[in-house]
């Protein structure tokens, strides 16, 4: 009878999608969220809640709800309001093997005021968007370097003079926060990130389970940022909720 119950909790944990572990272990930890960004205090994020910061006037190109960057100079664009606790809800995809993106949080305005095009803001914490071909094009041209330092599935870093404490697992130099699960889905499909920064501390889902982040941060309050980076990338479904 026992043996008989201990198959069955297995059989019902394994259809609810929830880990199954021998007895005595503790389970794995896995965080698993999908926010769509609607509900009390969200906002849907559009042209009017954005501006220029270091591109061409082609580089950001809003057709309705979807937002288009060529990727073309390397820059950023910034909302209008500066955030300290919020929460973001975007939806971006690649439309060229090893694109390469991201989201700046908490990017203050002195990083930004005559940024030269071509060039990223020295402060903010990135939460990167990097498609799956990026690996195989390092290690095409970067001349035999190691490639240990990145991955493709949602790394958080500090960038610059700001400052992280990132959770583990870490990168070999302990920068960034690799992610511990790989989530991210390839180039031309539609990838859903969900981060949440509170007093310092940023967290990164990835279609819908947590997968790293960091705390500590300083600045912890400043713009959010889209990058261009030298691939075409396009974004939707940006929503906001700033929180206490």
């Amino acid at each position: 009878m026992r043996m008989h119950m201990m198959v069955v909790v297995a059989a019902v944990a394994v259809a609810c999608g929830l880990p199954v572990v021998a007895s005595g272990q503790a389970p794995a930890e896995v965080h698993k969220a999908y926010i769509d960004g609607t509900g009390p205090g969200w906002r849907t994020l559009g042209p009017a809640d954005f501006a220029p910061v270091n591109g061409y006037p082609d580089t950001w190109t809003w057709e309705g709800p979807l937002l288009k960057s060529t990727g073309i100079p390397i820059g950023v664009m910034r909302t209008r309001d500066e955030f300290i606790n919020f929460e973001l809800v975007v939806e971006w995809r690649h439309m060229k093997s090893a694109g390469n993106s991201g989201v700046f949080a908490w990017v203050p305005m002195k990083a930004l005021d005559g940024l030269p095009p071509n060039q990223l803001p020295k402060w903010g914490i990135e939460v990167q968007m990097l498609d799956h071909g990026y690996r195989q094009w390092f290690k095409e041209t970067s001349g035999g370097k190691p490639d240990g330092w990145f991955t493709t599935n949602g790394d958080i870093f500090a960038v610059g003079n700001s400052k992280l404490q990132p959770f583990a697992p870490l990168s070999p130099d302990g920068s960034r926060s690799f992610p511990r699960a790989e989530r991210s889905k390839g180039v031309g499909e539609w990838n859903h990130y969900y981060v949440r920064g509170i007093n310092g501390e940023i967290r990164l889902w990835v279609n819908g389970e947590e997968v790293s982040g960091g705390r500590g941060a300083e600045p912890r309050a400043g713009f959010l940022c889209l990058e261009a980076e030298g691939a075409p990338v396009e974004f939707r479904l940006i929503r906001v909720r700033e929180l206490p």
